[in-house]
């Protein structure tokens, strides 16, 4: 399957699926006119790659996790899971964080409003 074969497959921009590539996310092989040919499981691939980058995840660690994938979806292998884990633990942190600022901000503007009020 040629590159714009896979766009249209996936609905992925072409541009995207050349910085899959760059970064070791996806693979092709080229022909000798140098056009990119992708397996018939690129499109498995691409969807894959969209919901880790969907997750927050990474290219980095996305690089990692694709050998990993288990079946024809995205259940990944046991050695994995701890990993996916700690991100999920760190998303919960950051979200606690983001609910005390806002809370933060909430009162300072809850009370320059009734100060103002009474001004």
């Amino acid at each position: 399957m040629k590159i714009g074969e896979l766009s249209r497959e996936t609905g992925v921009a072409v541009r995207l699926l050349r910085y899959y590539e760059a970064q070791g996310l996806l693979t092709s092989q080229r022909s000798e006119g140098g056009h990119r040919h992708y397996a018939p499981e690129a499109p498995v691939a691409v969807a894959r790659i969209r919901t880790l980058l969907a997750a927050g995840l990474p290219t980095r660690v996305i690089r990692d996790l694709m050998p990993c994938f288990t079946g024809d979806g995205t259940g990944l292998q046991a050695c994995v899971l701890d990993h996916l884990r700690g991100r999920l633990d760190e998303l919960d942190s950051r979200m606690a964080e983001l609910a005390q600022a806002r809370k933060a901000l909430s009162d300072i503007l809850e009370t320059s409003t009734r100060a103002l009020a009474h001004a």
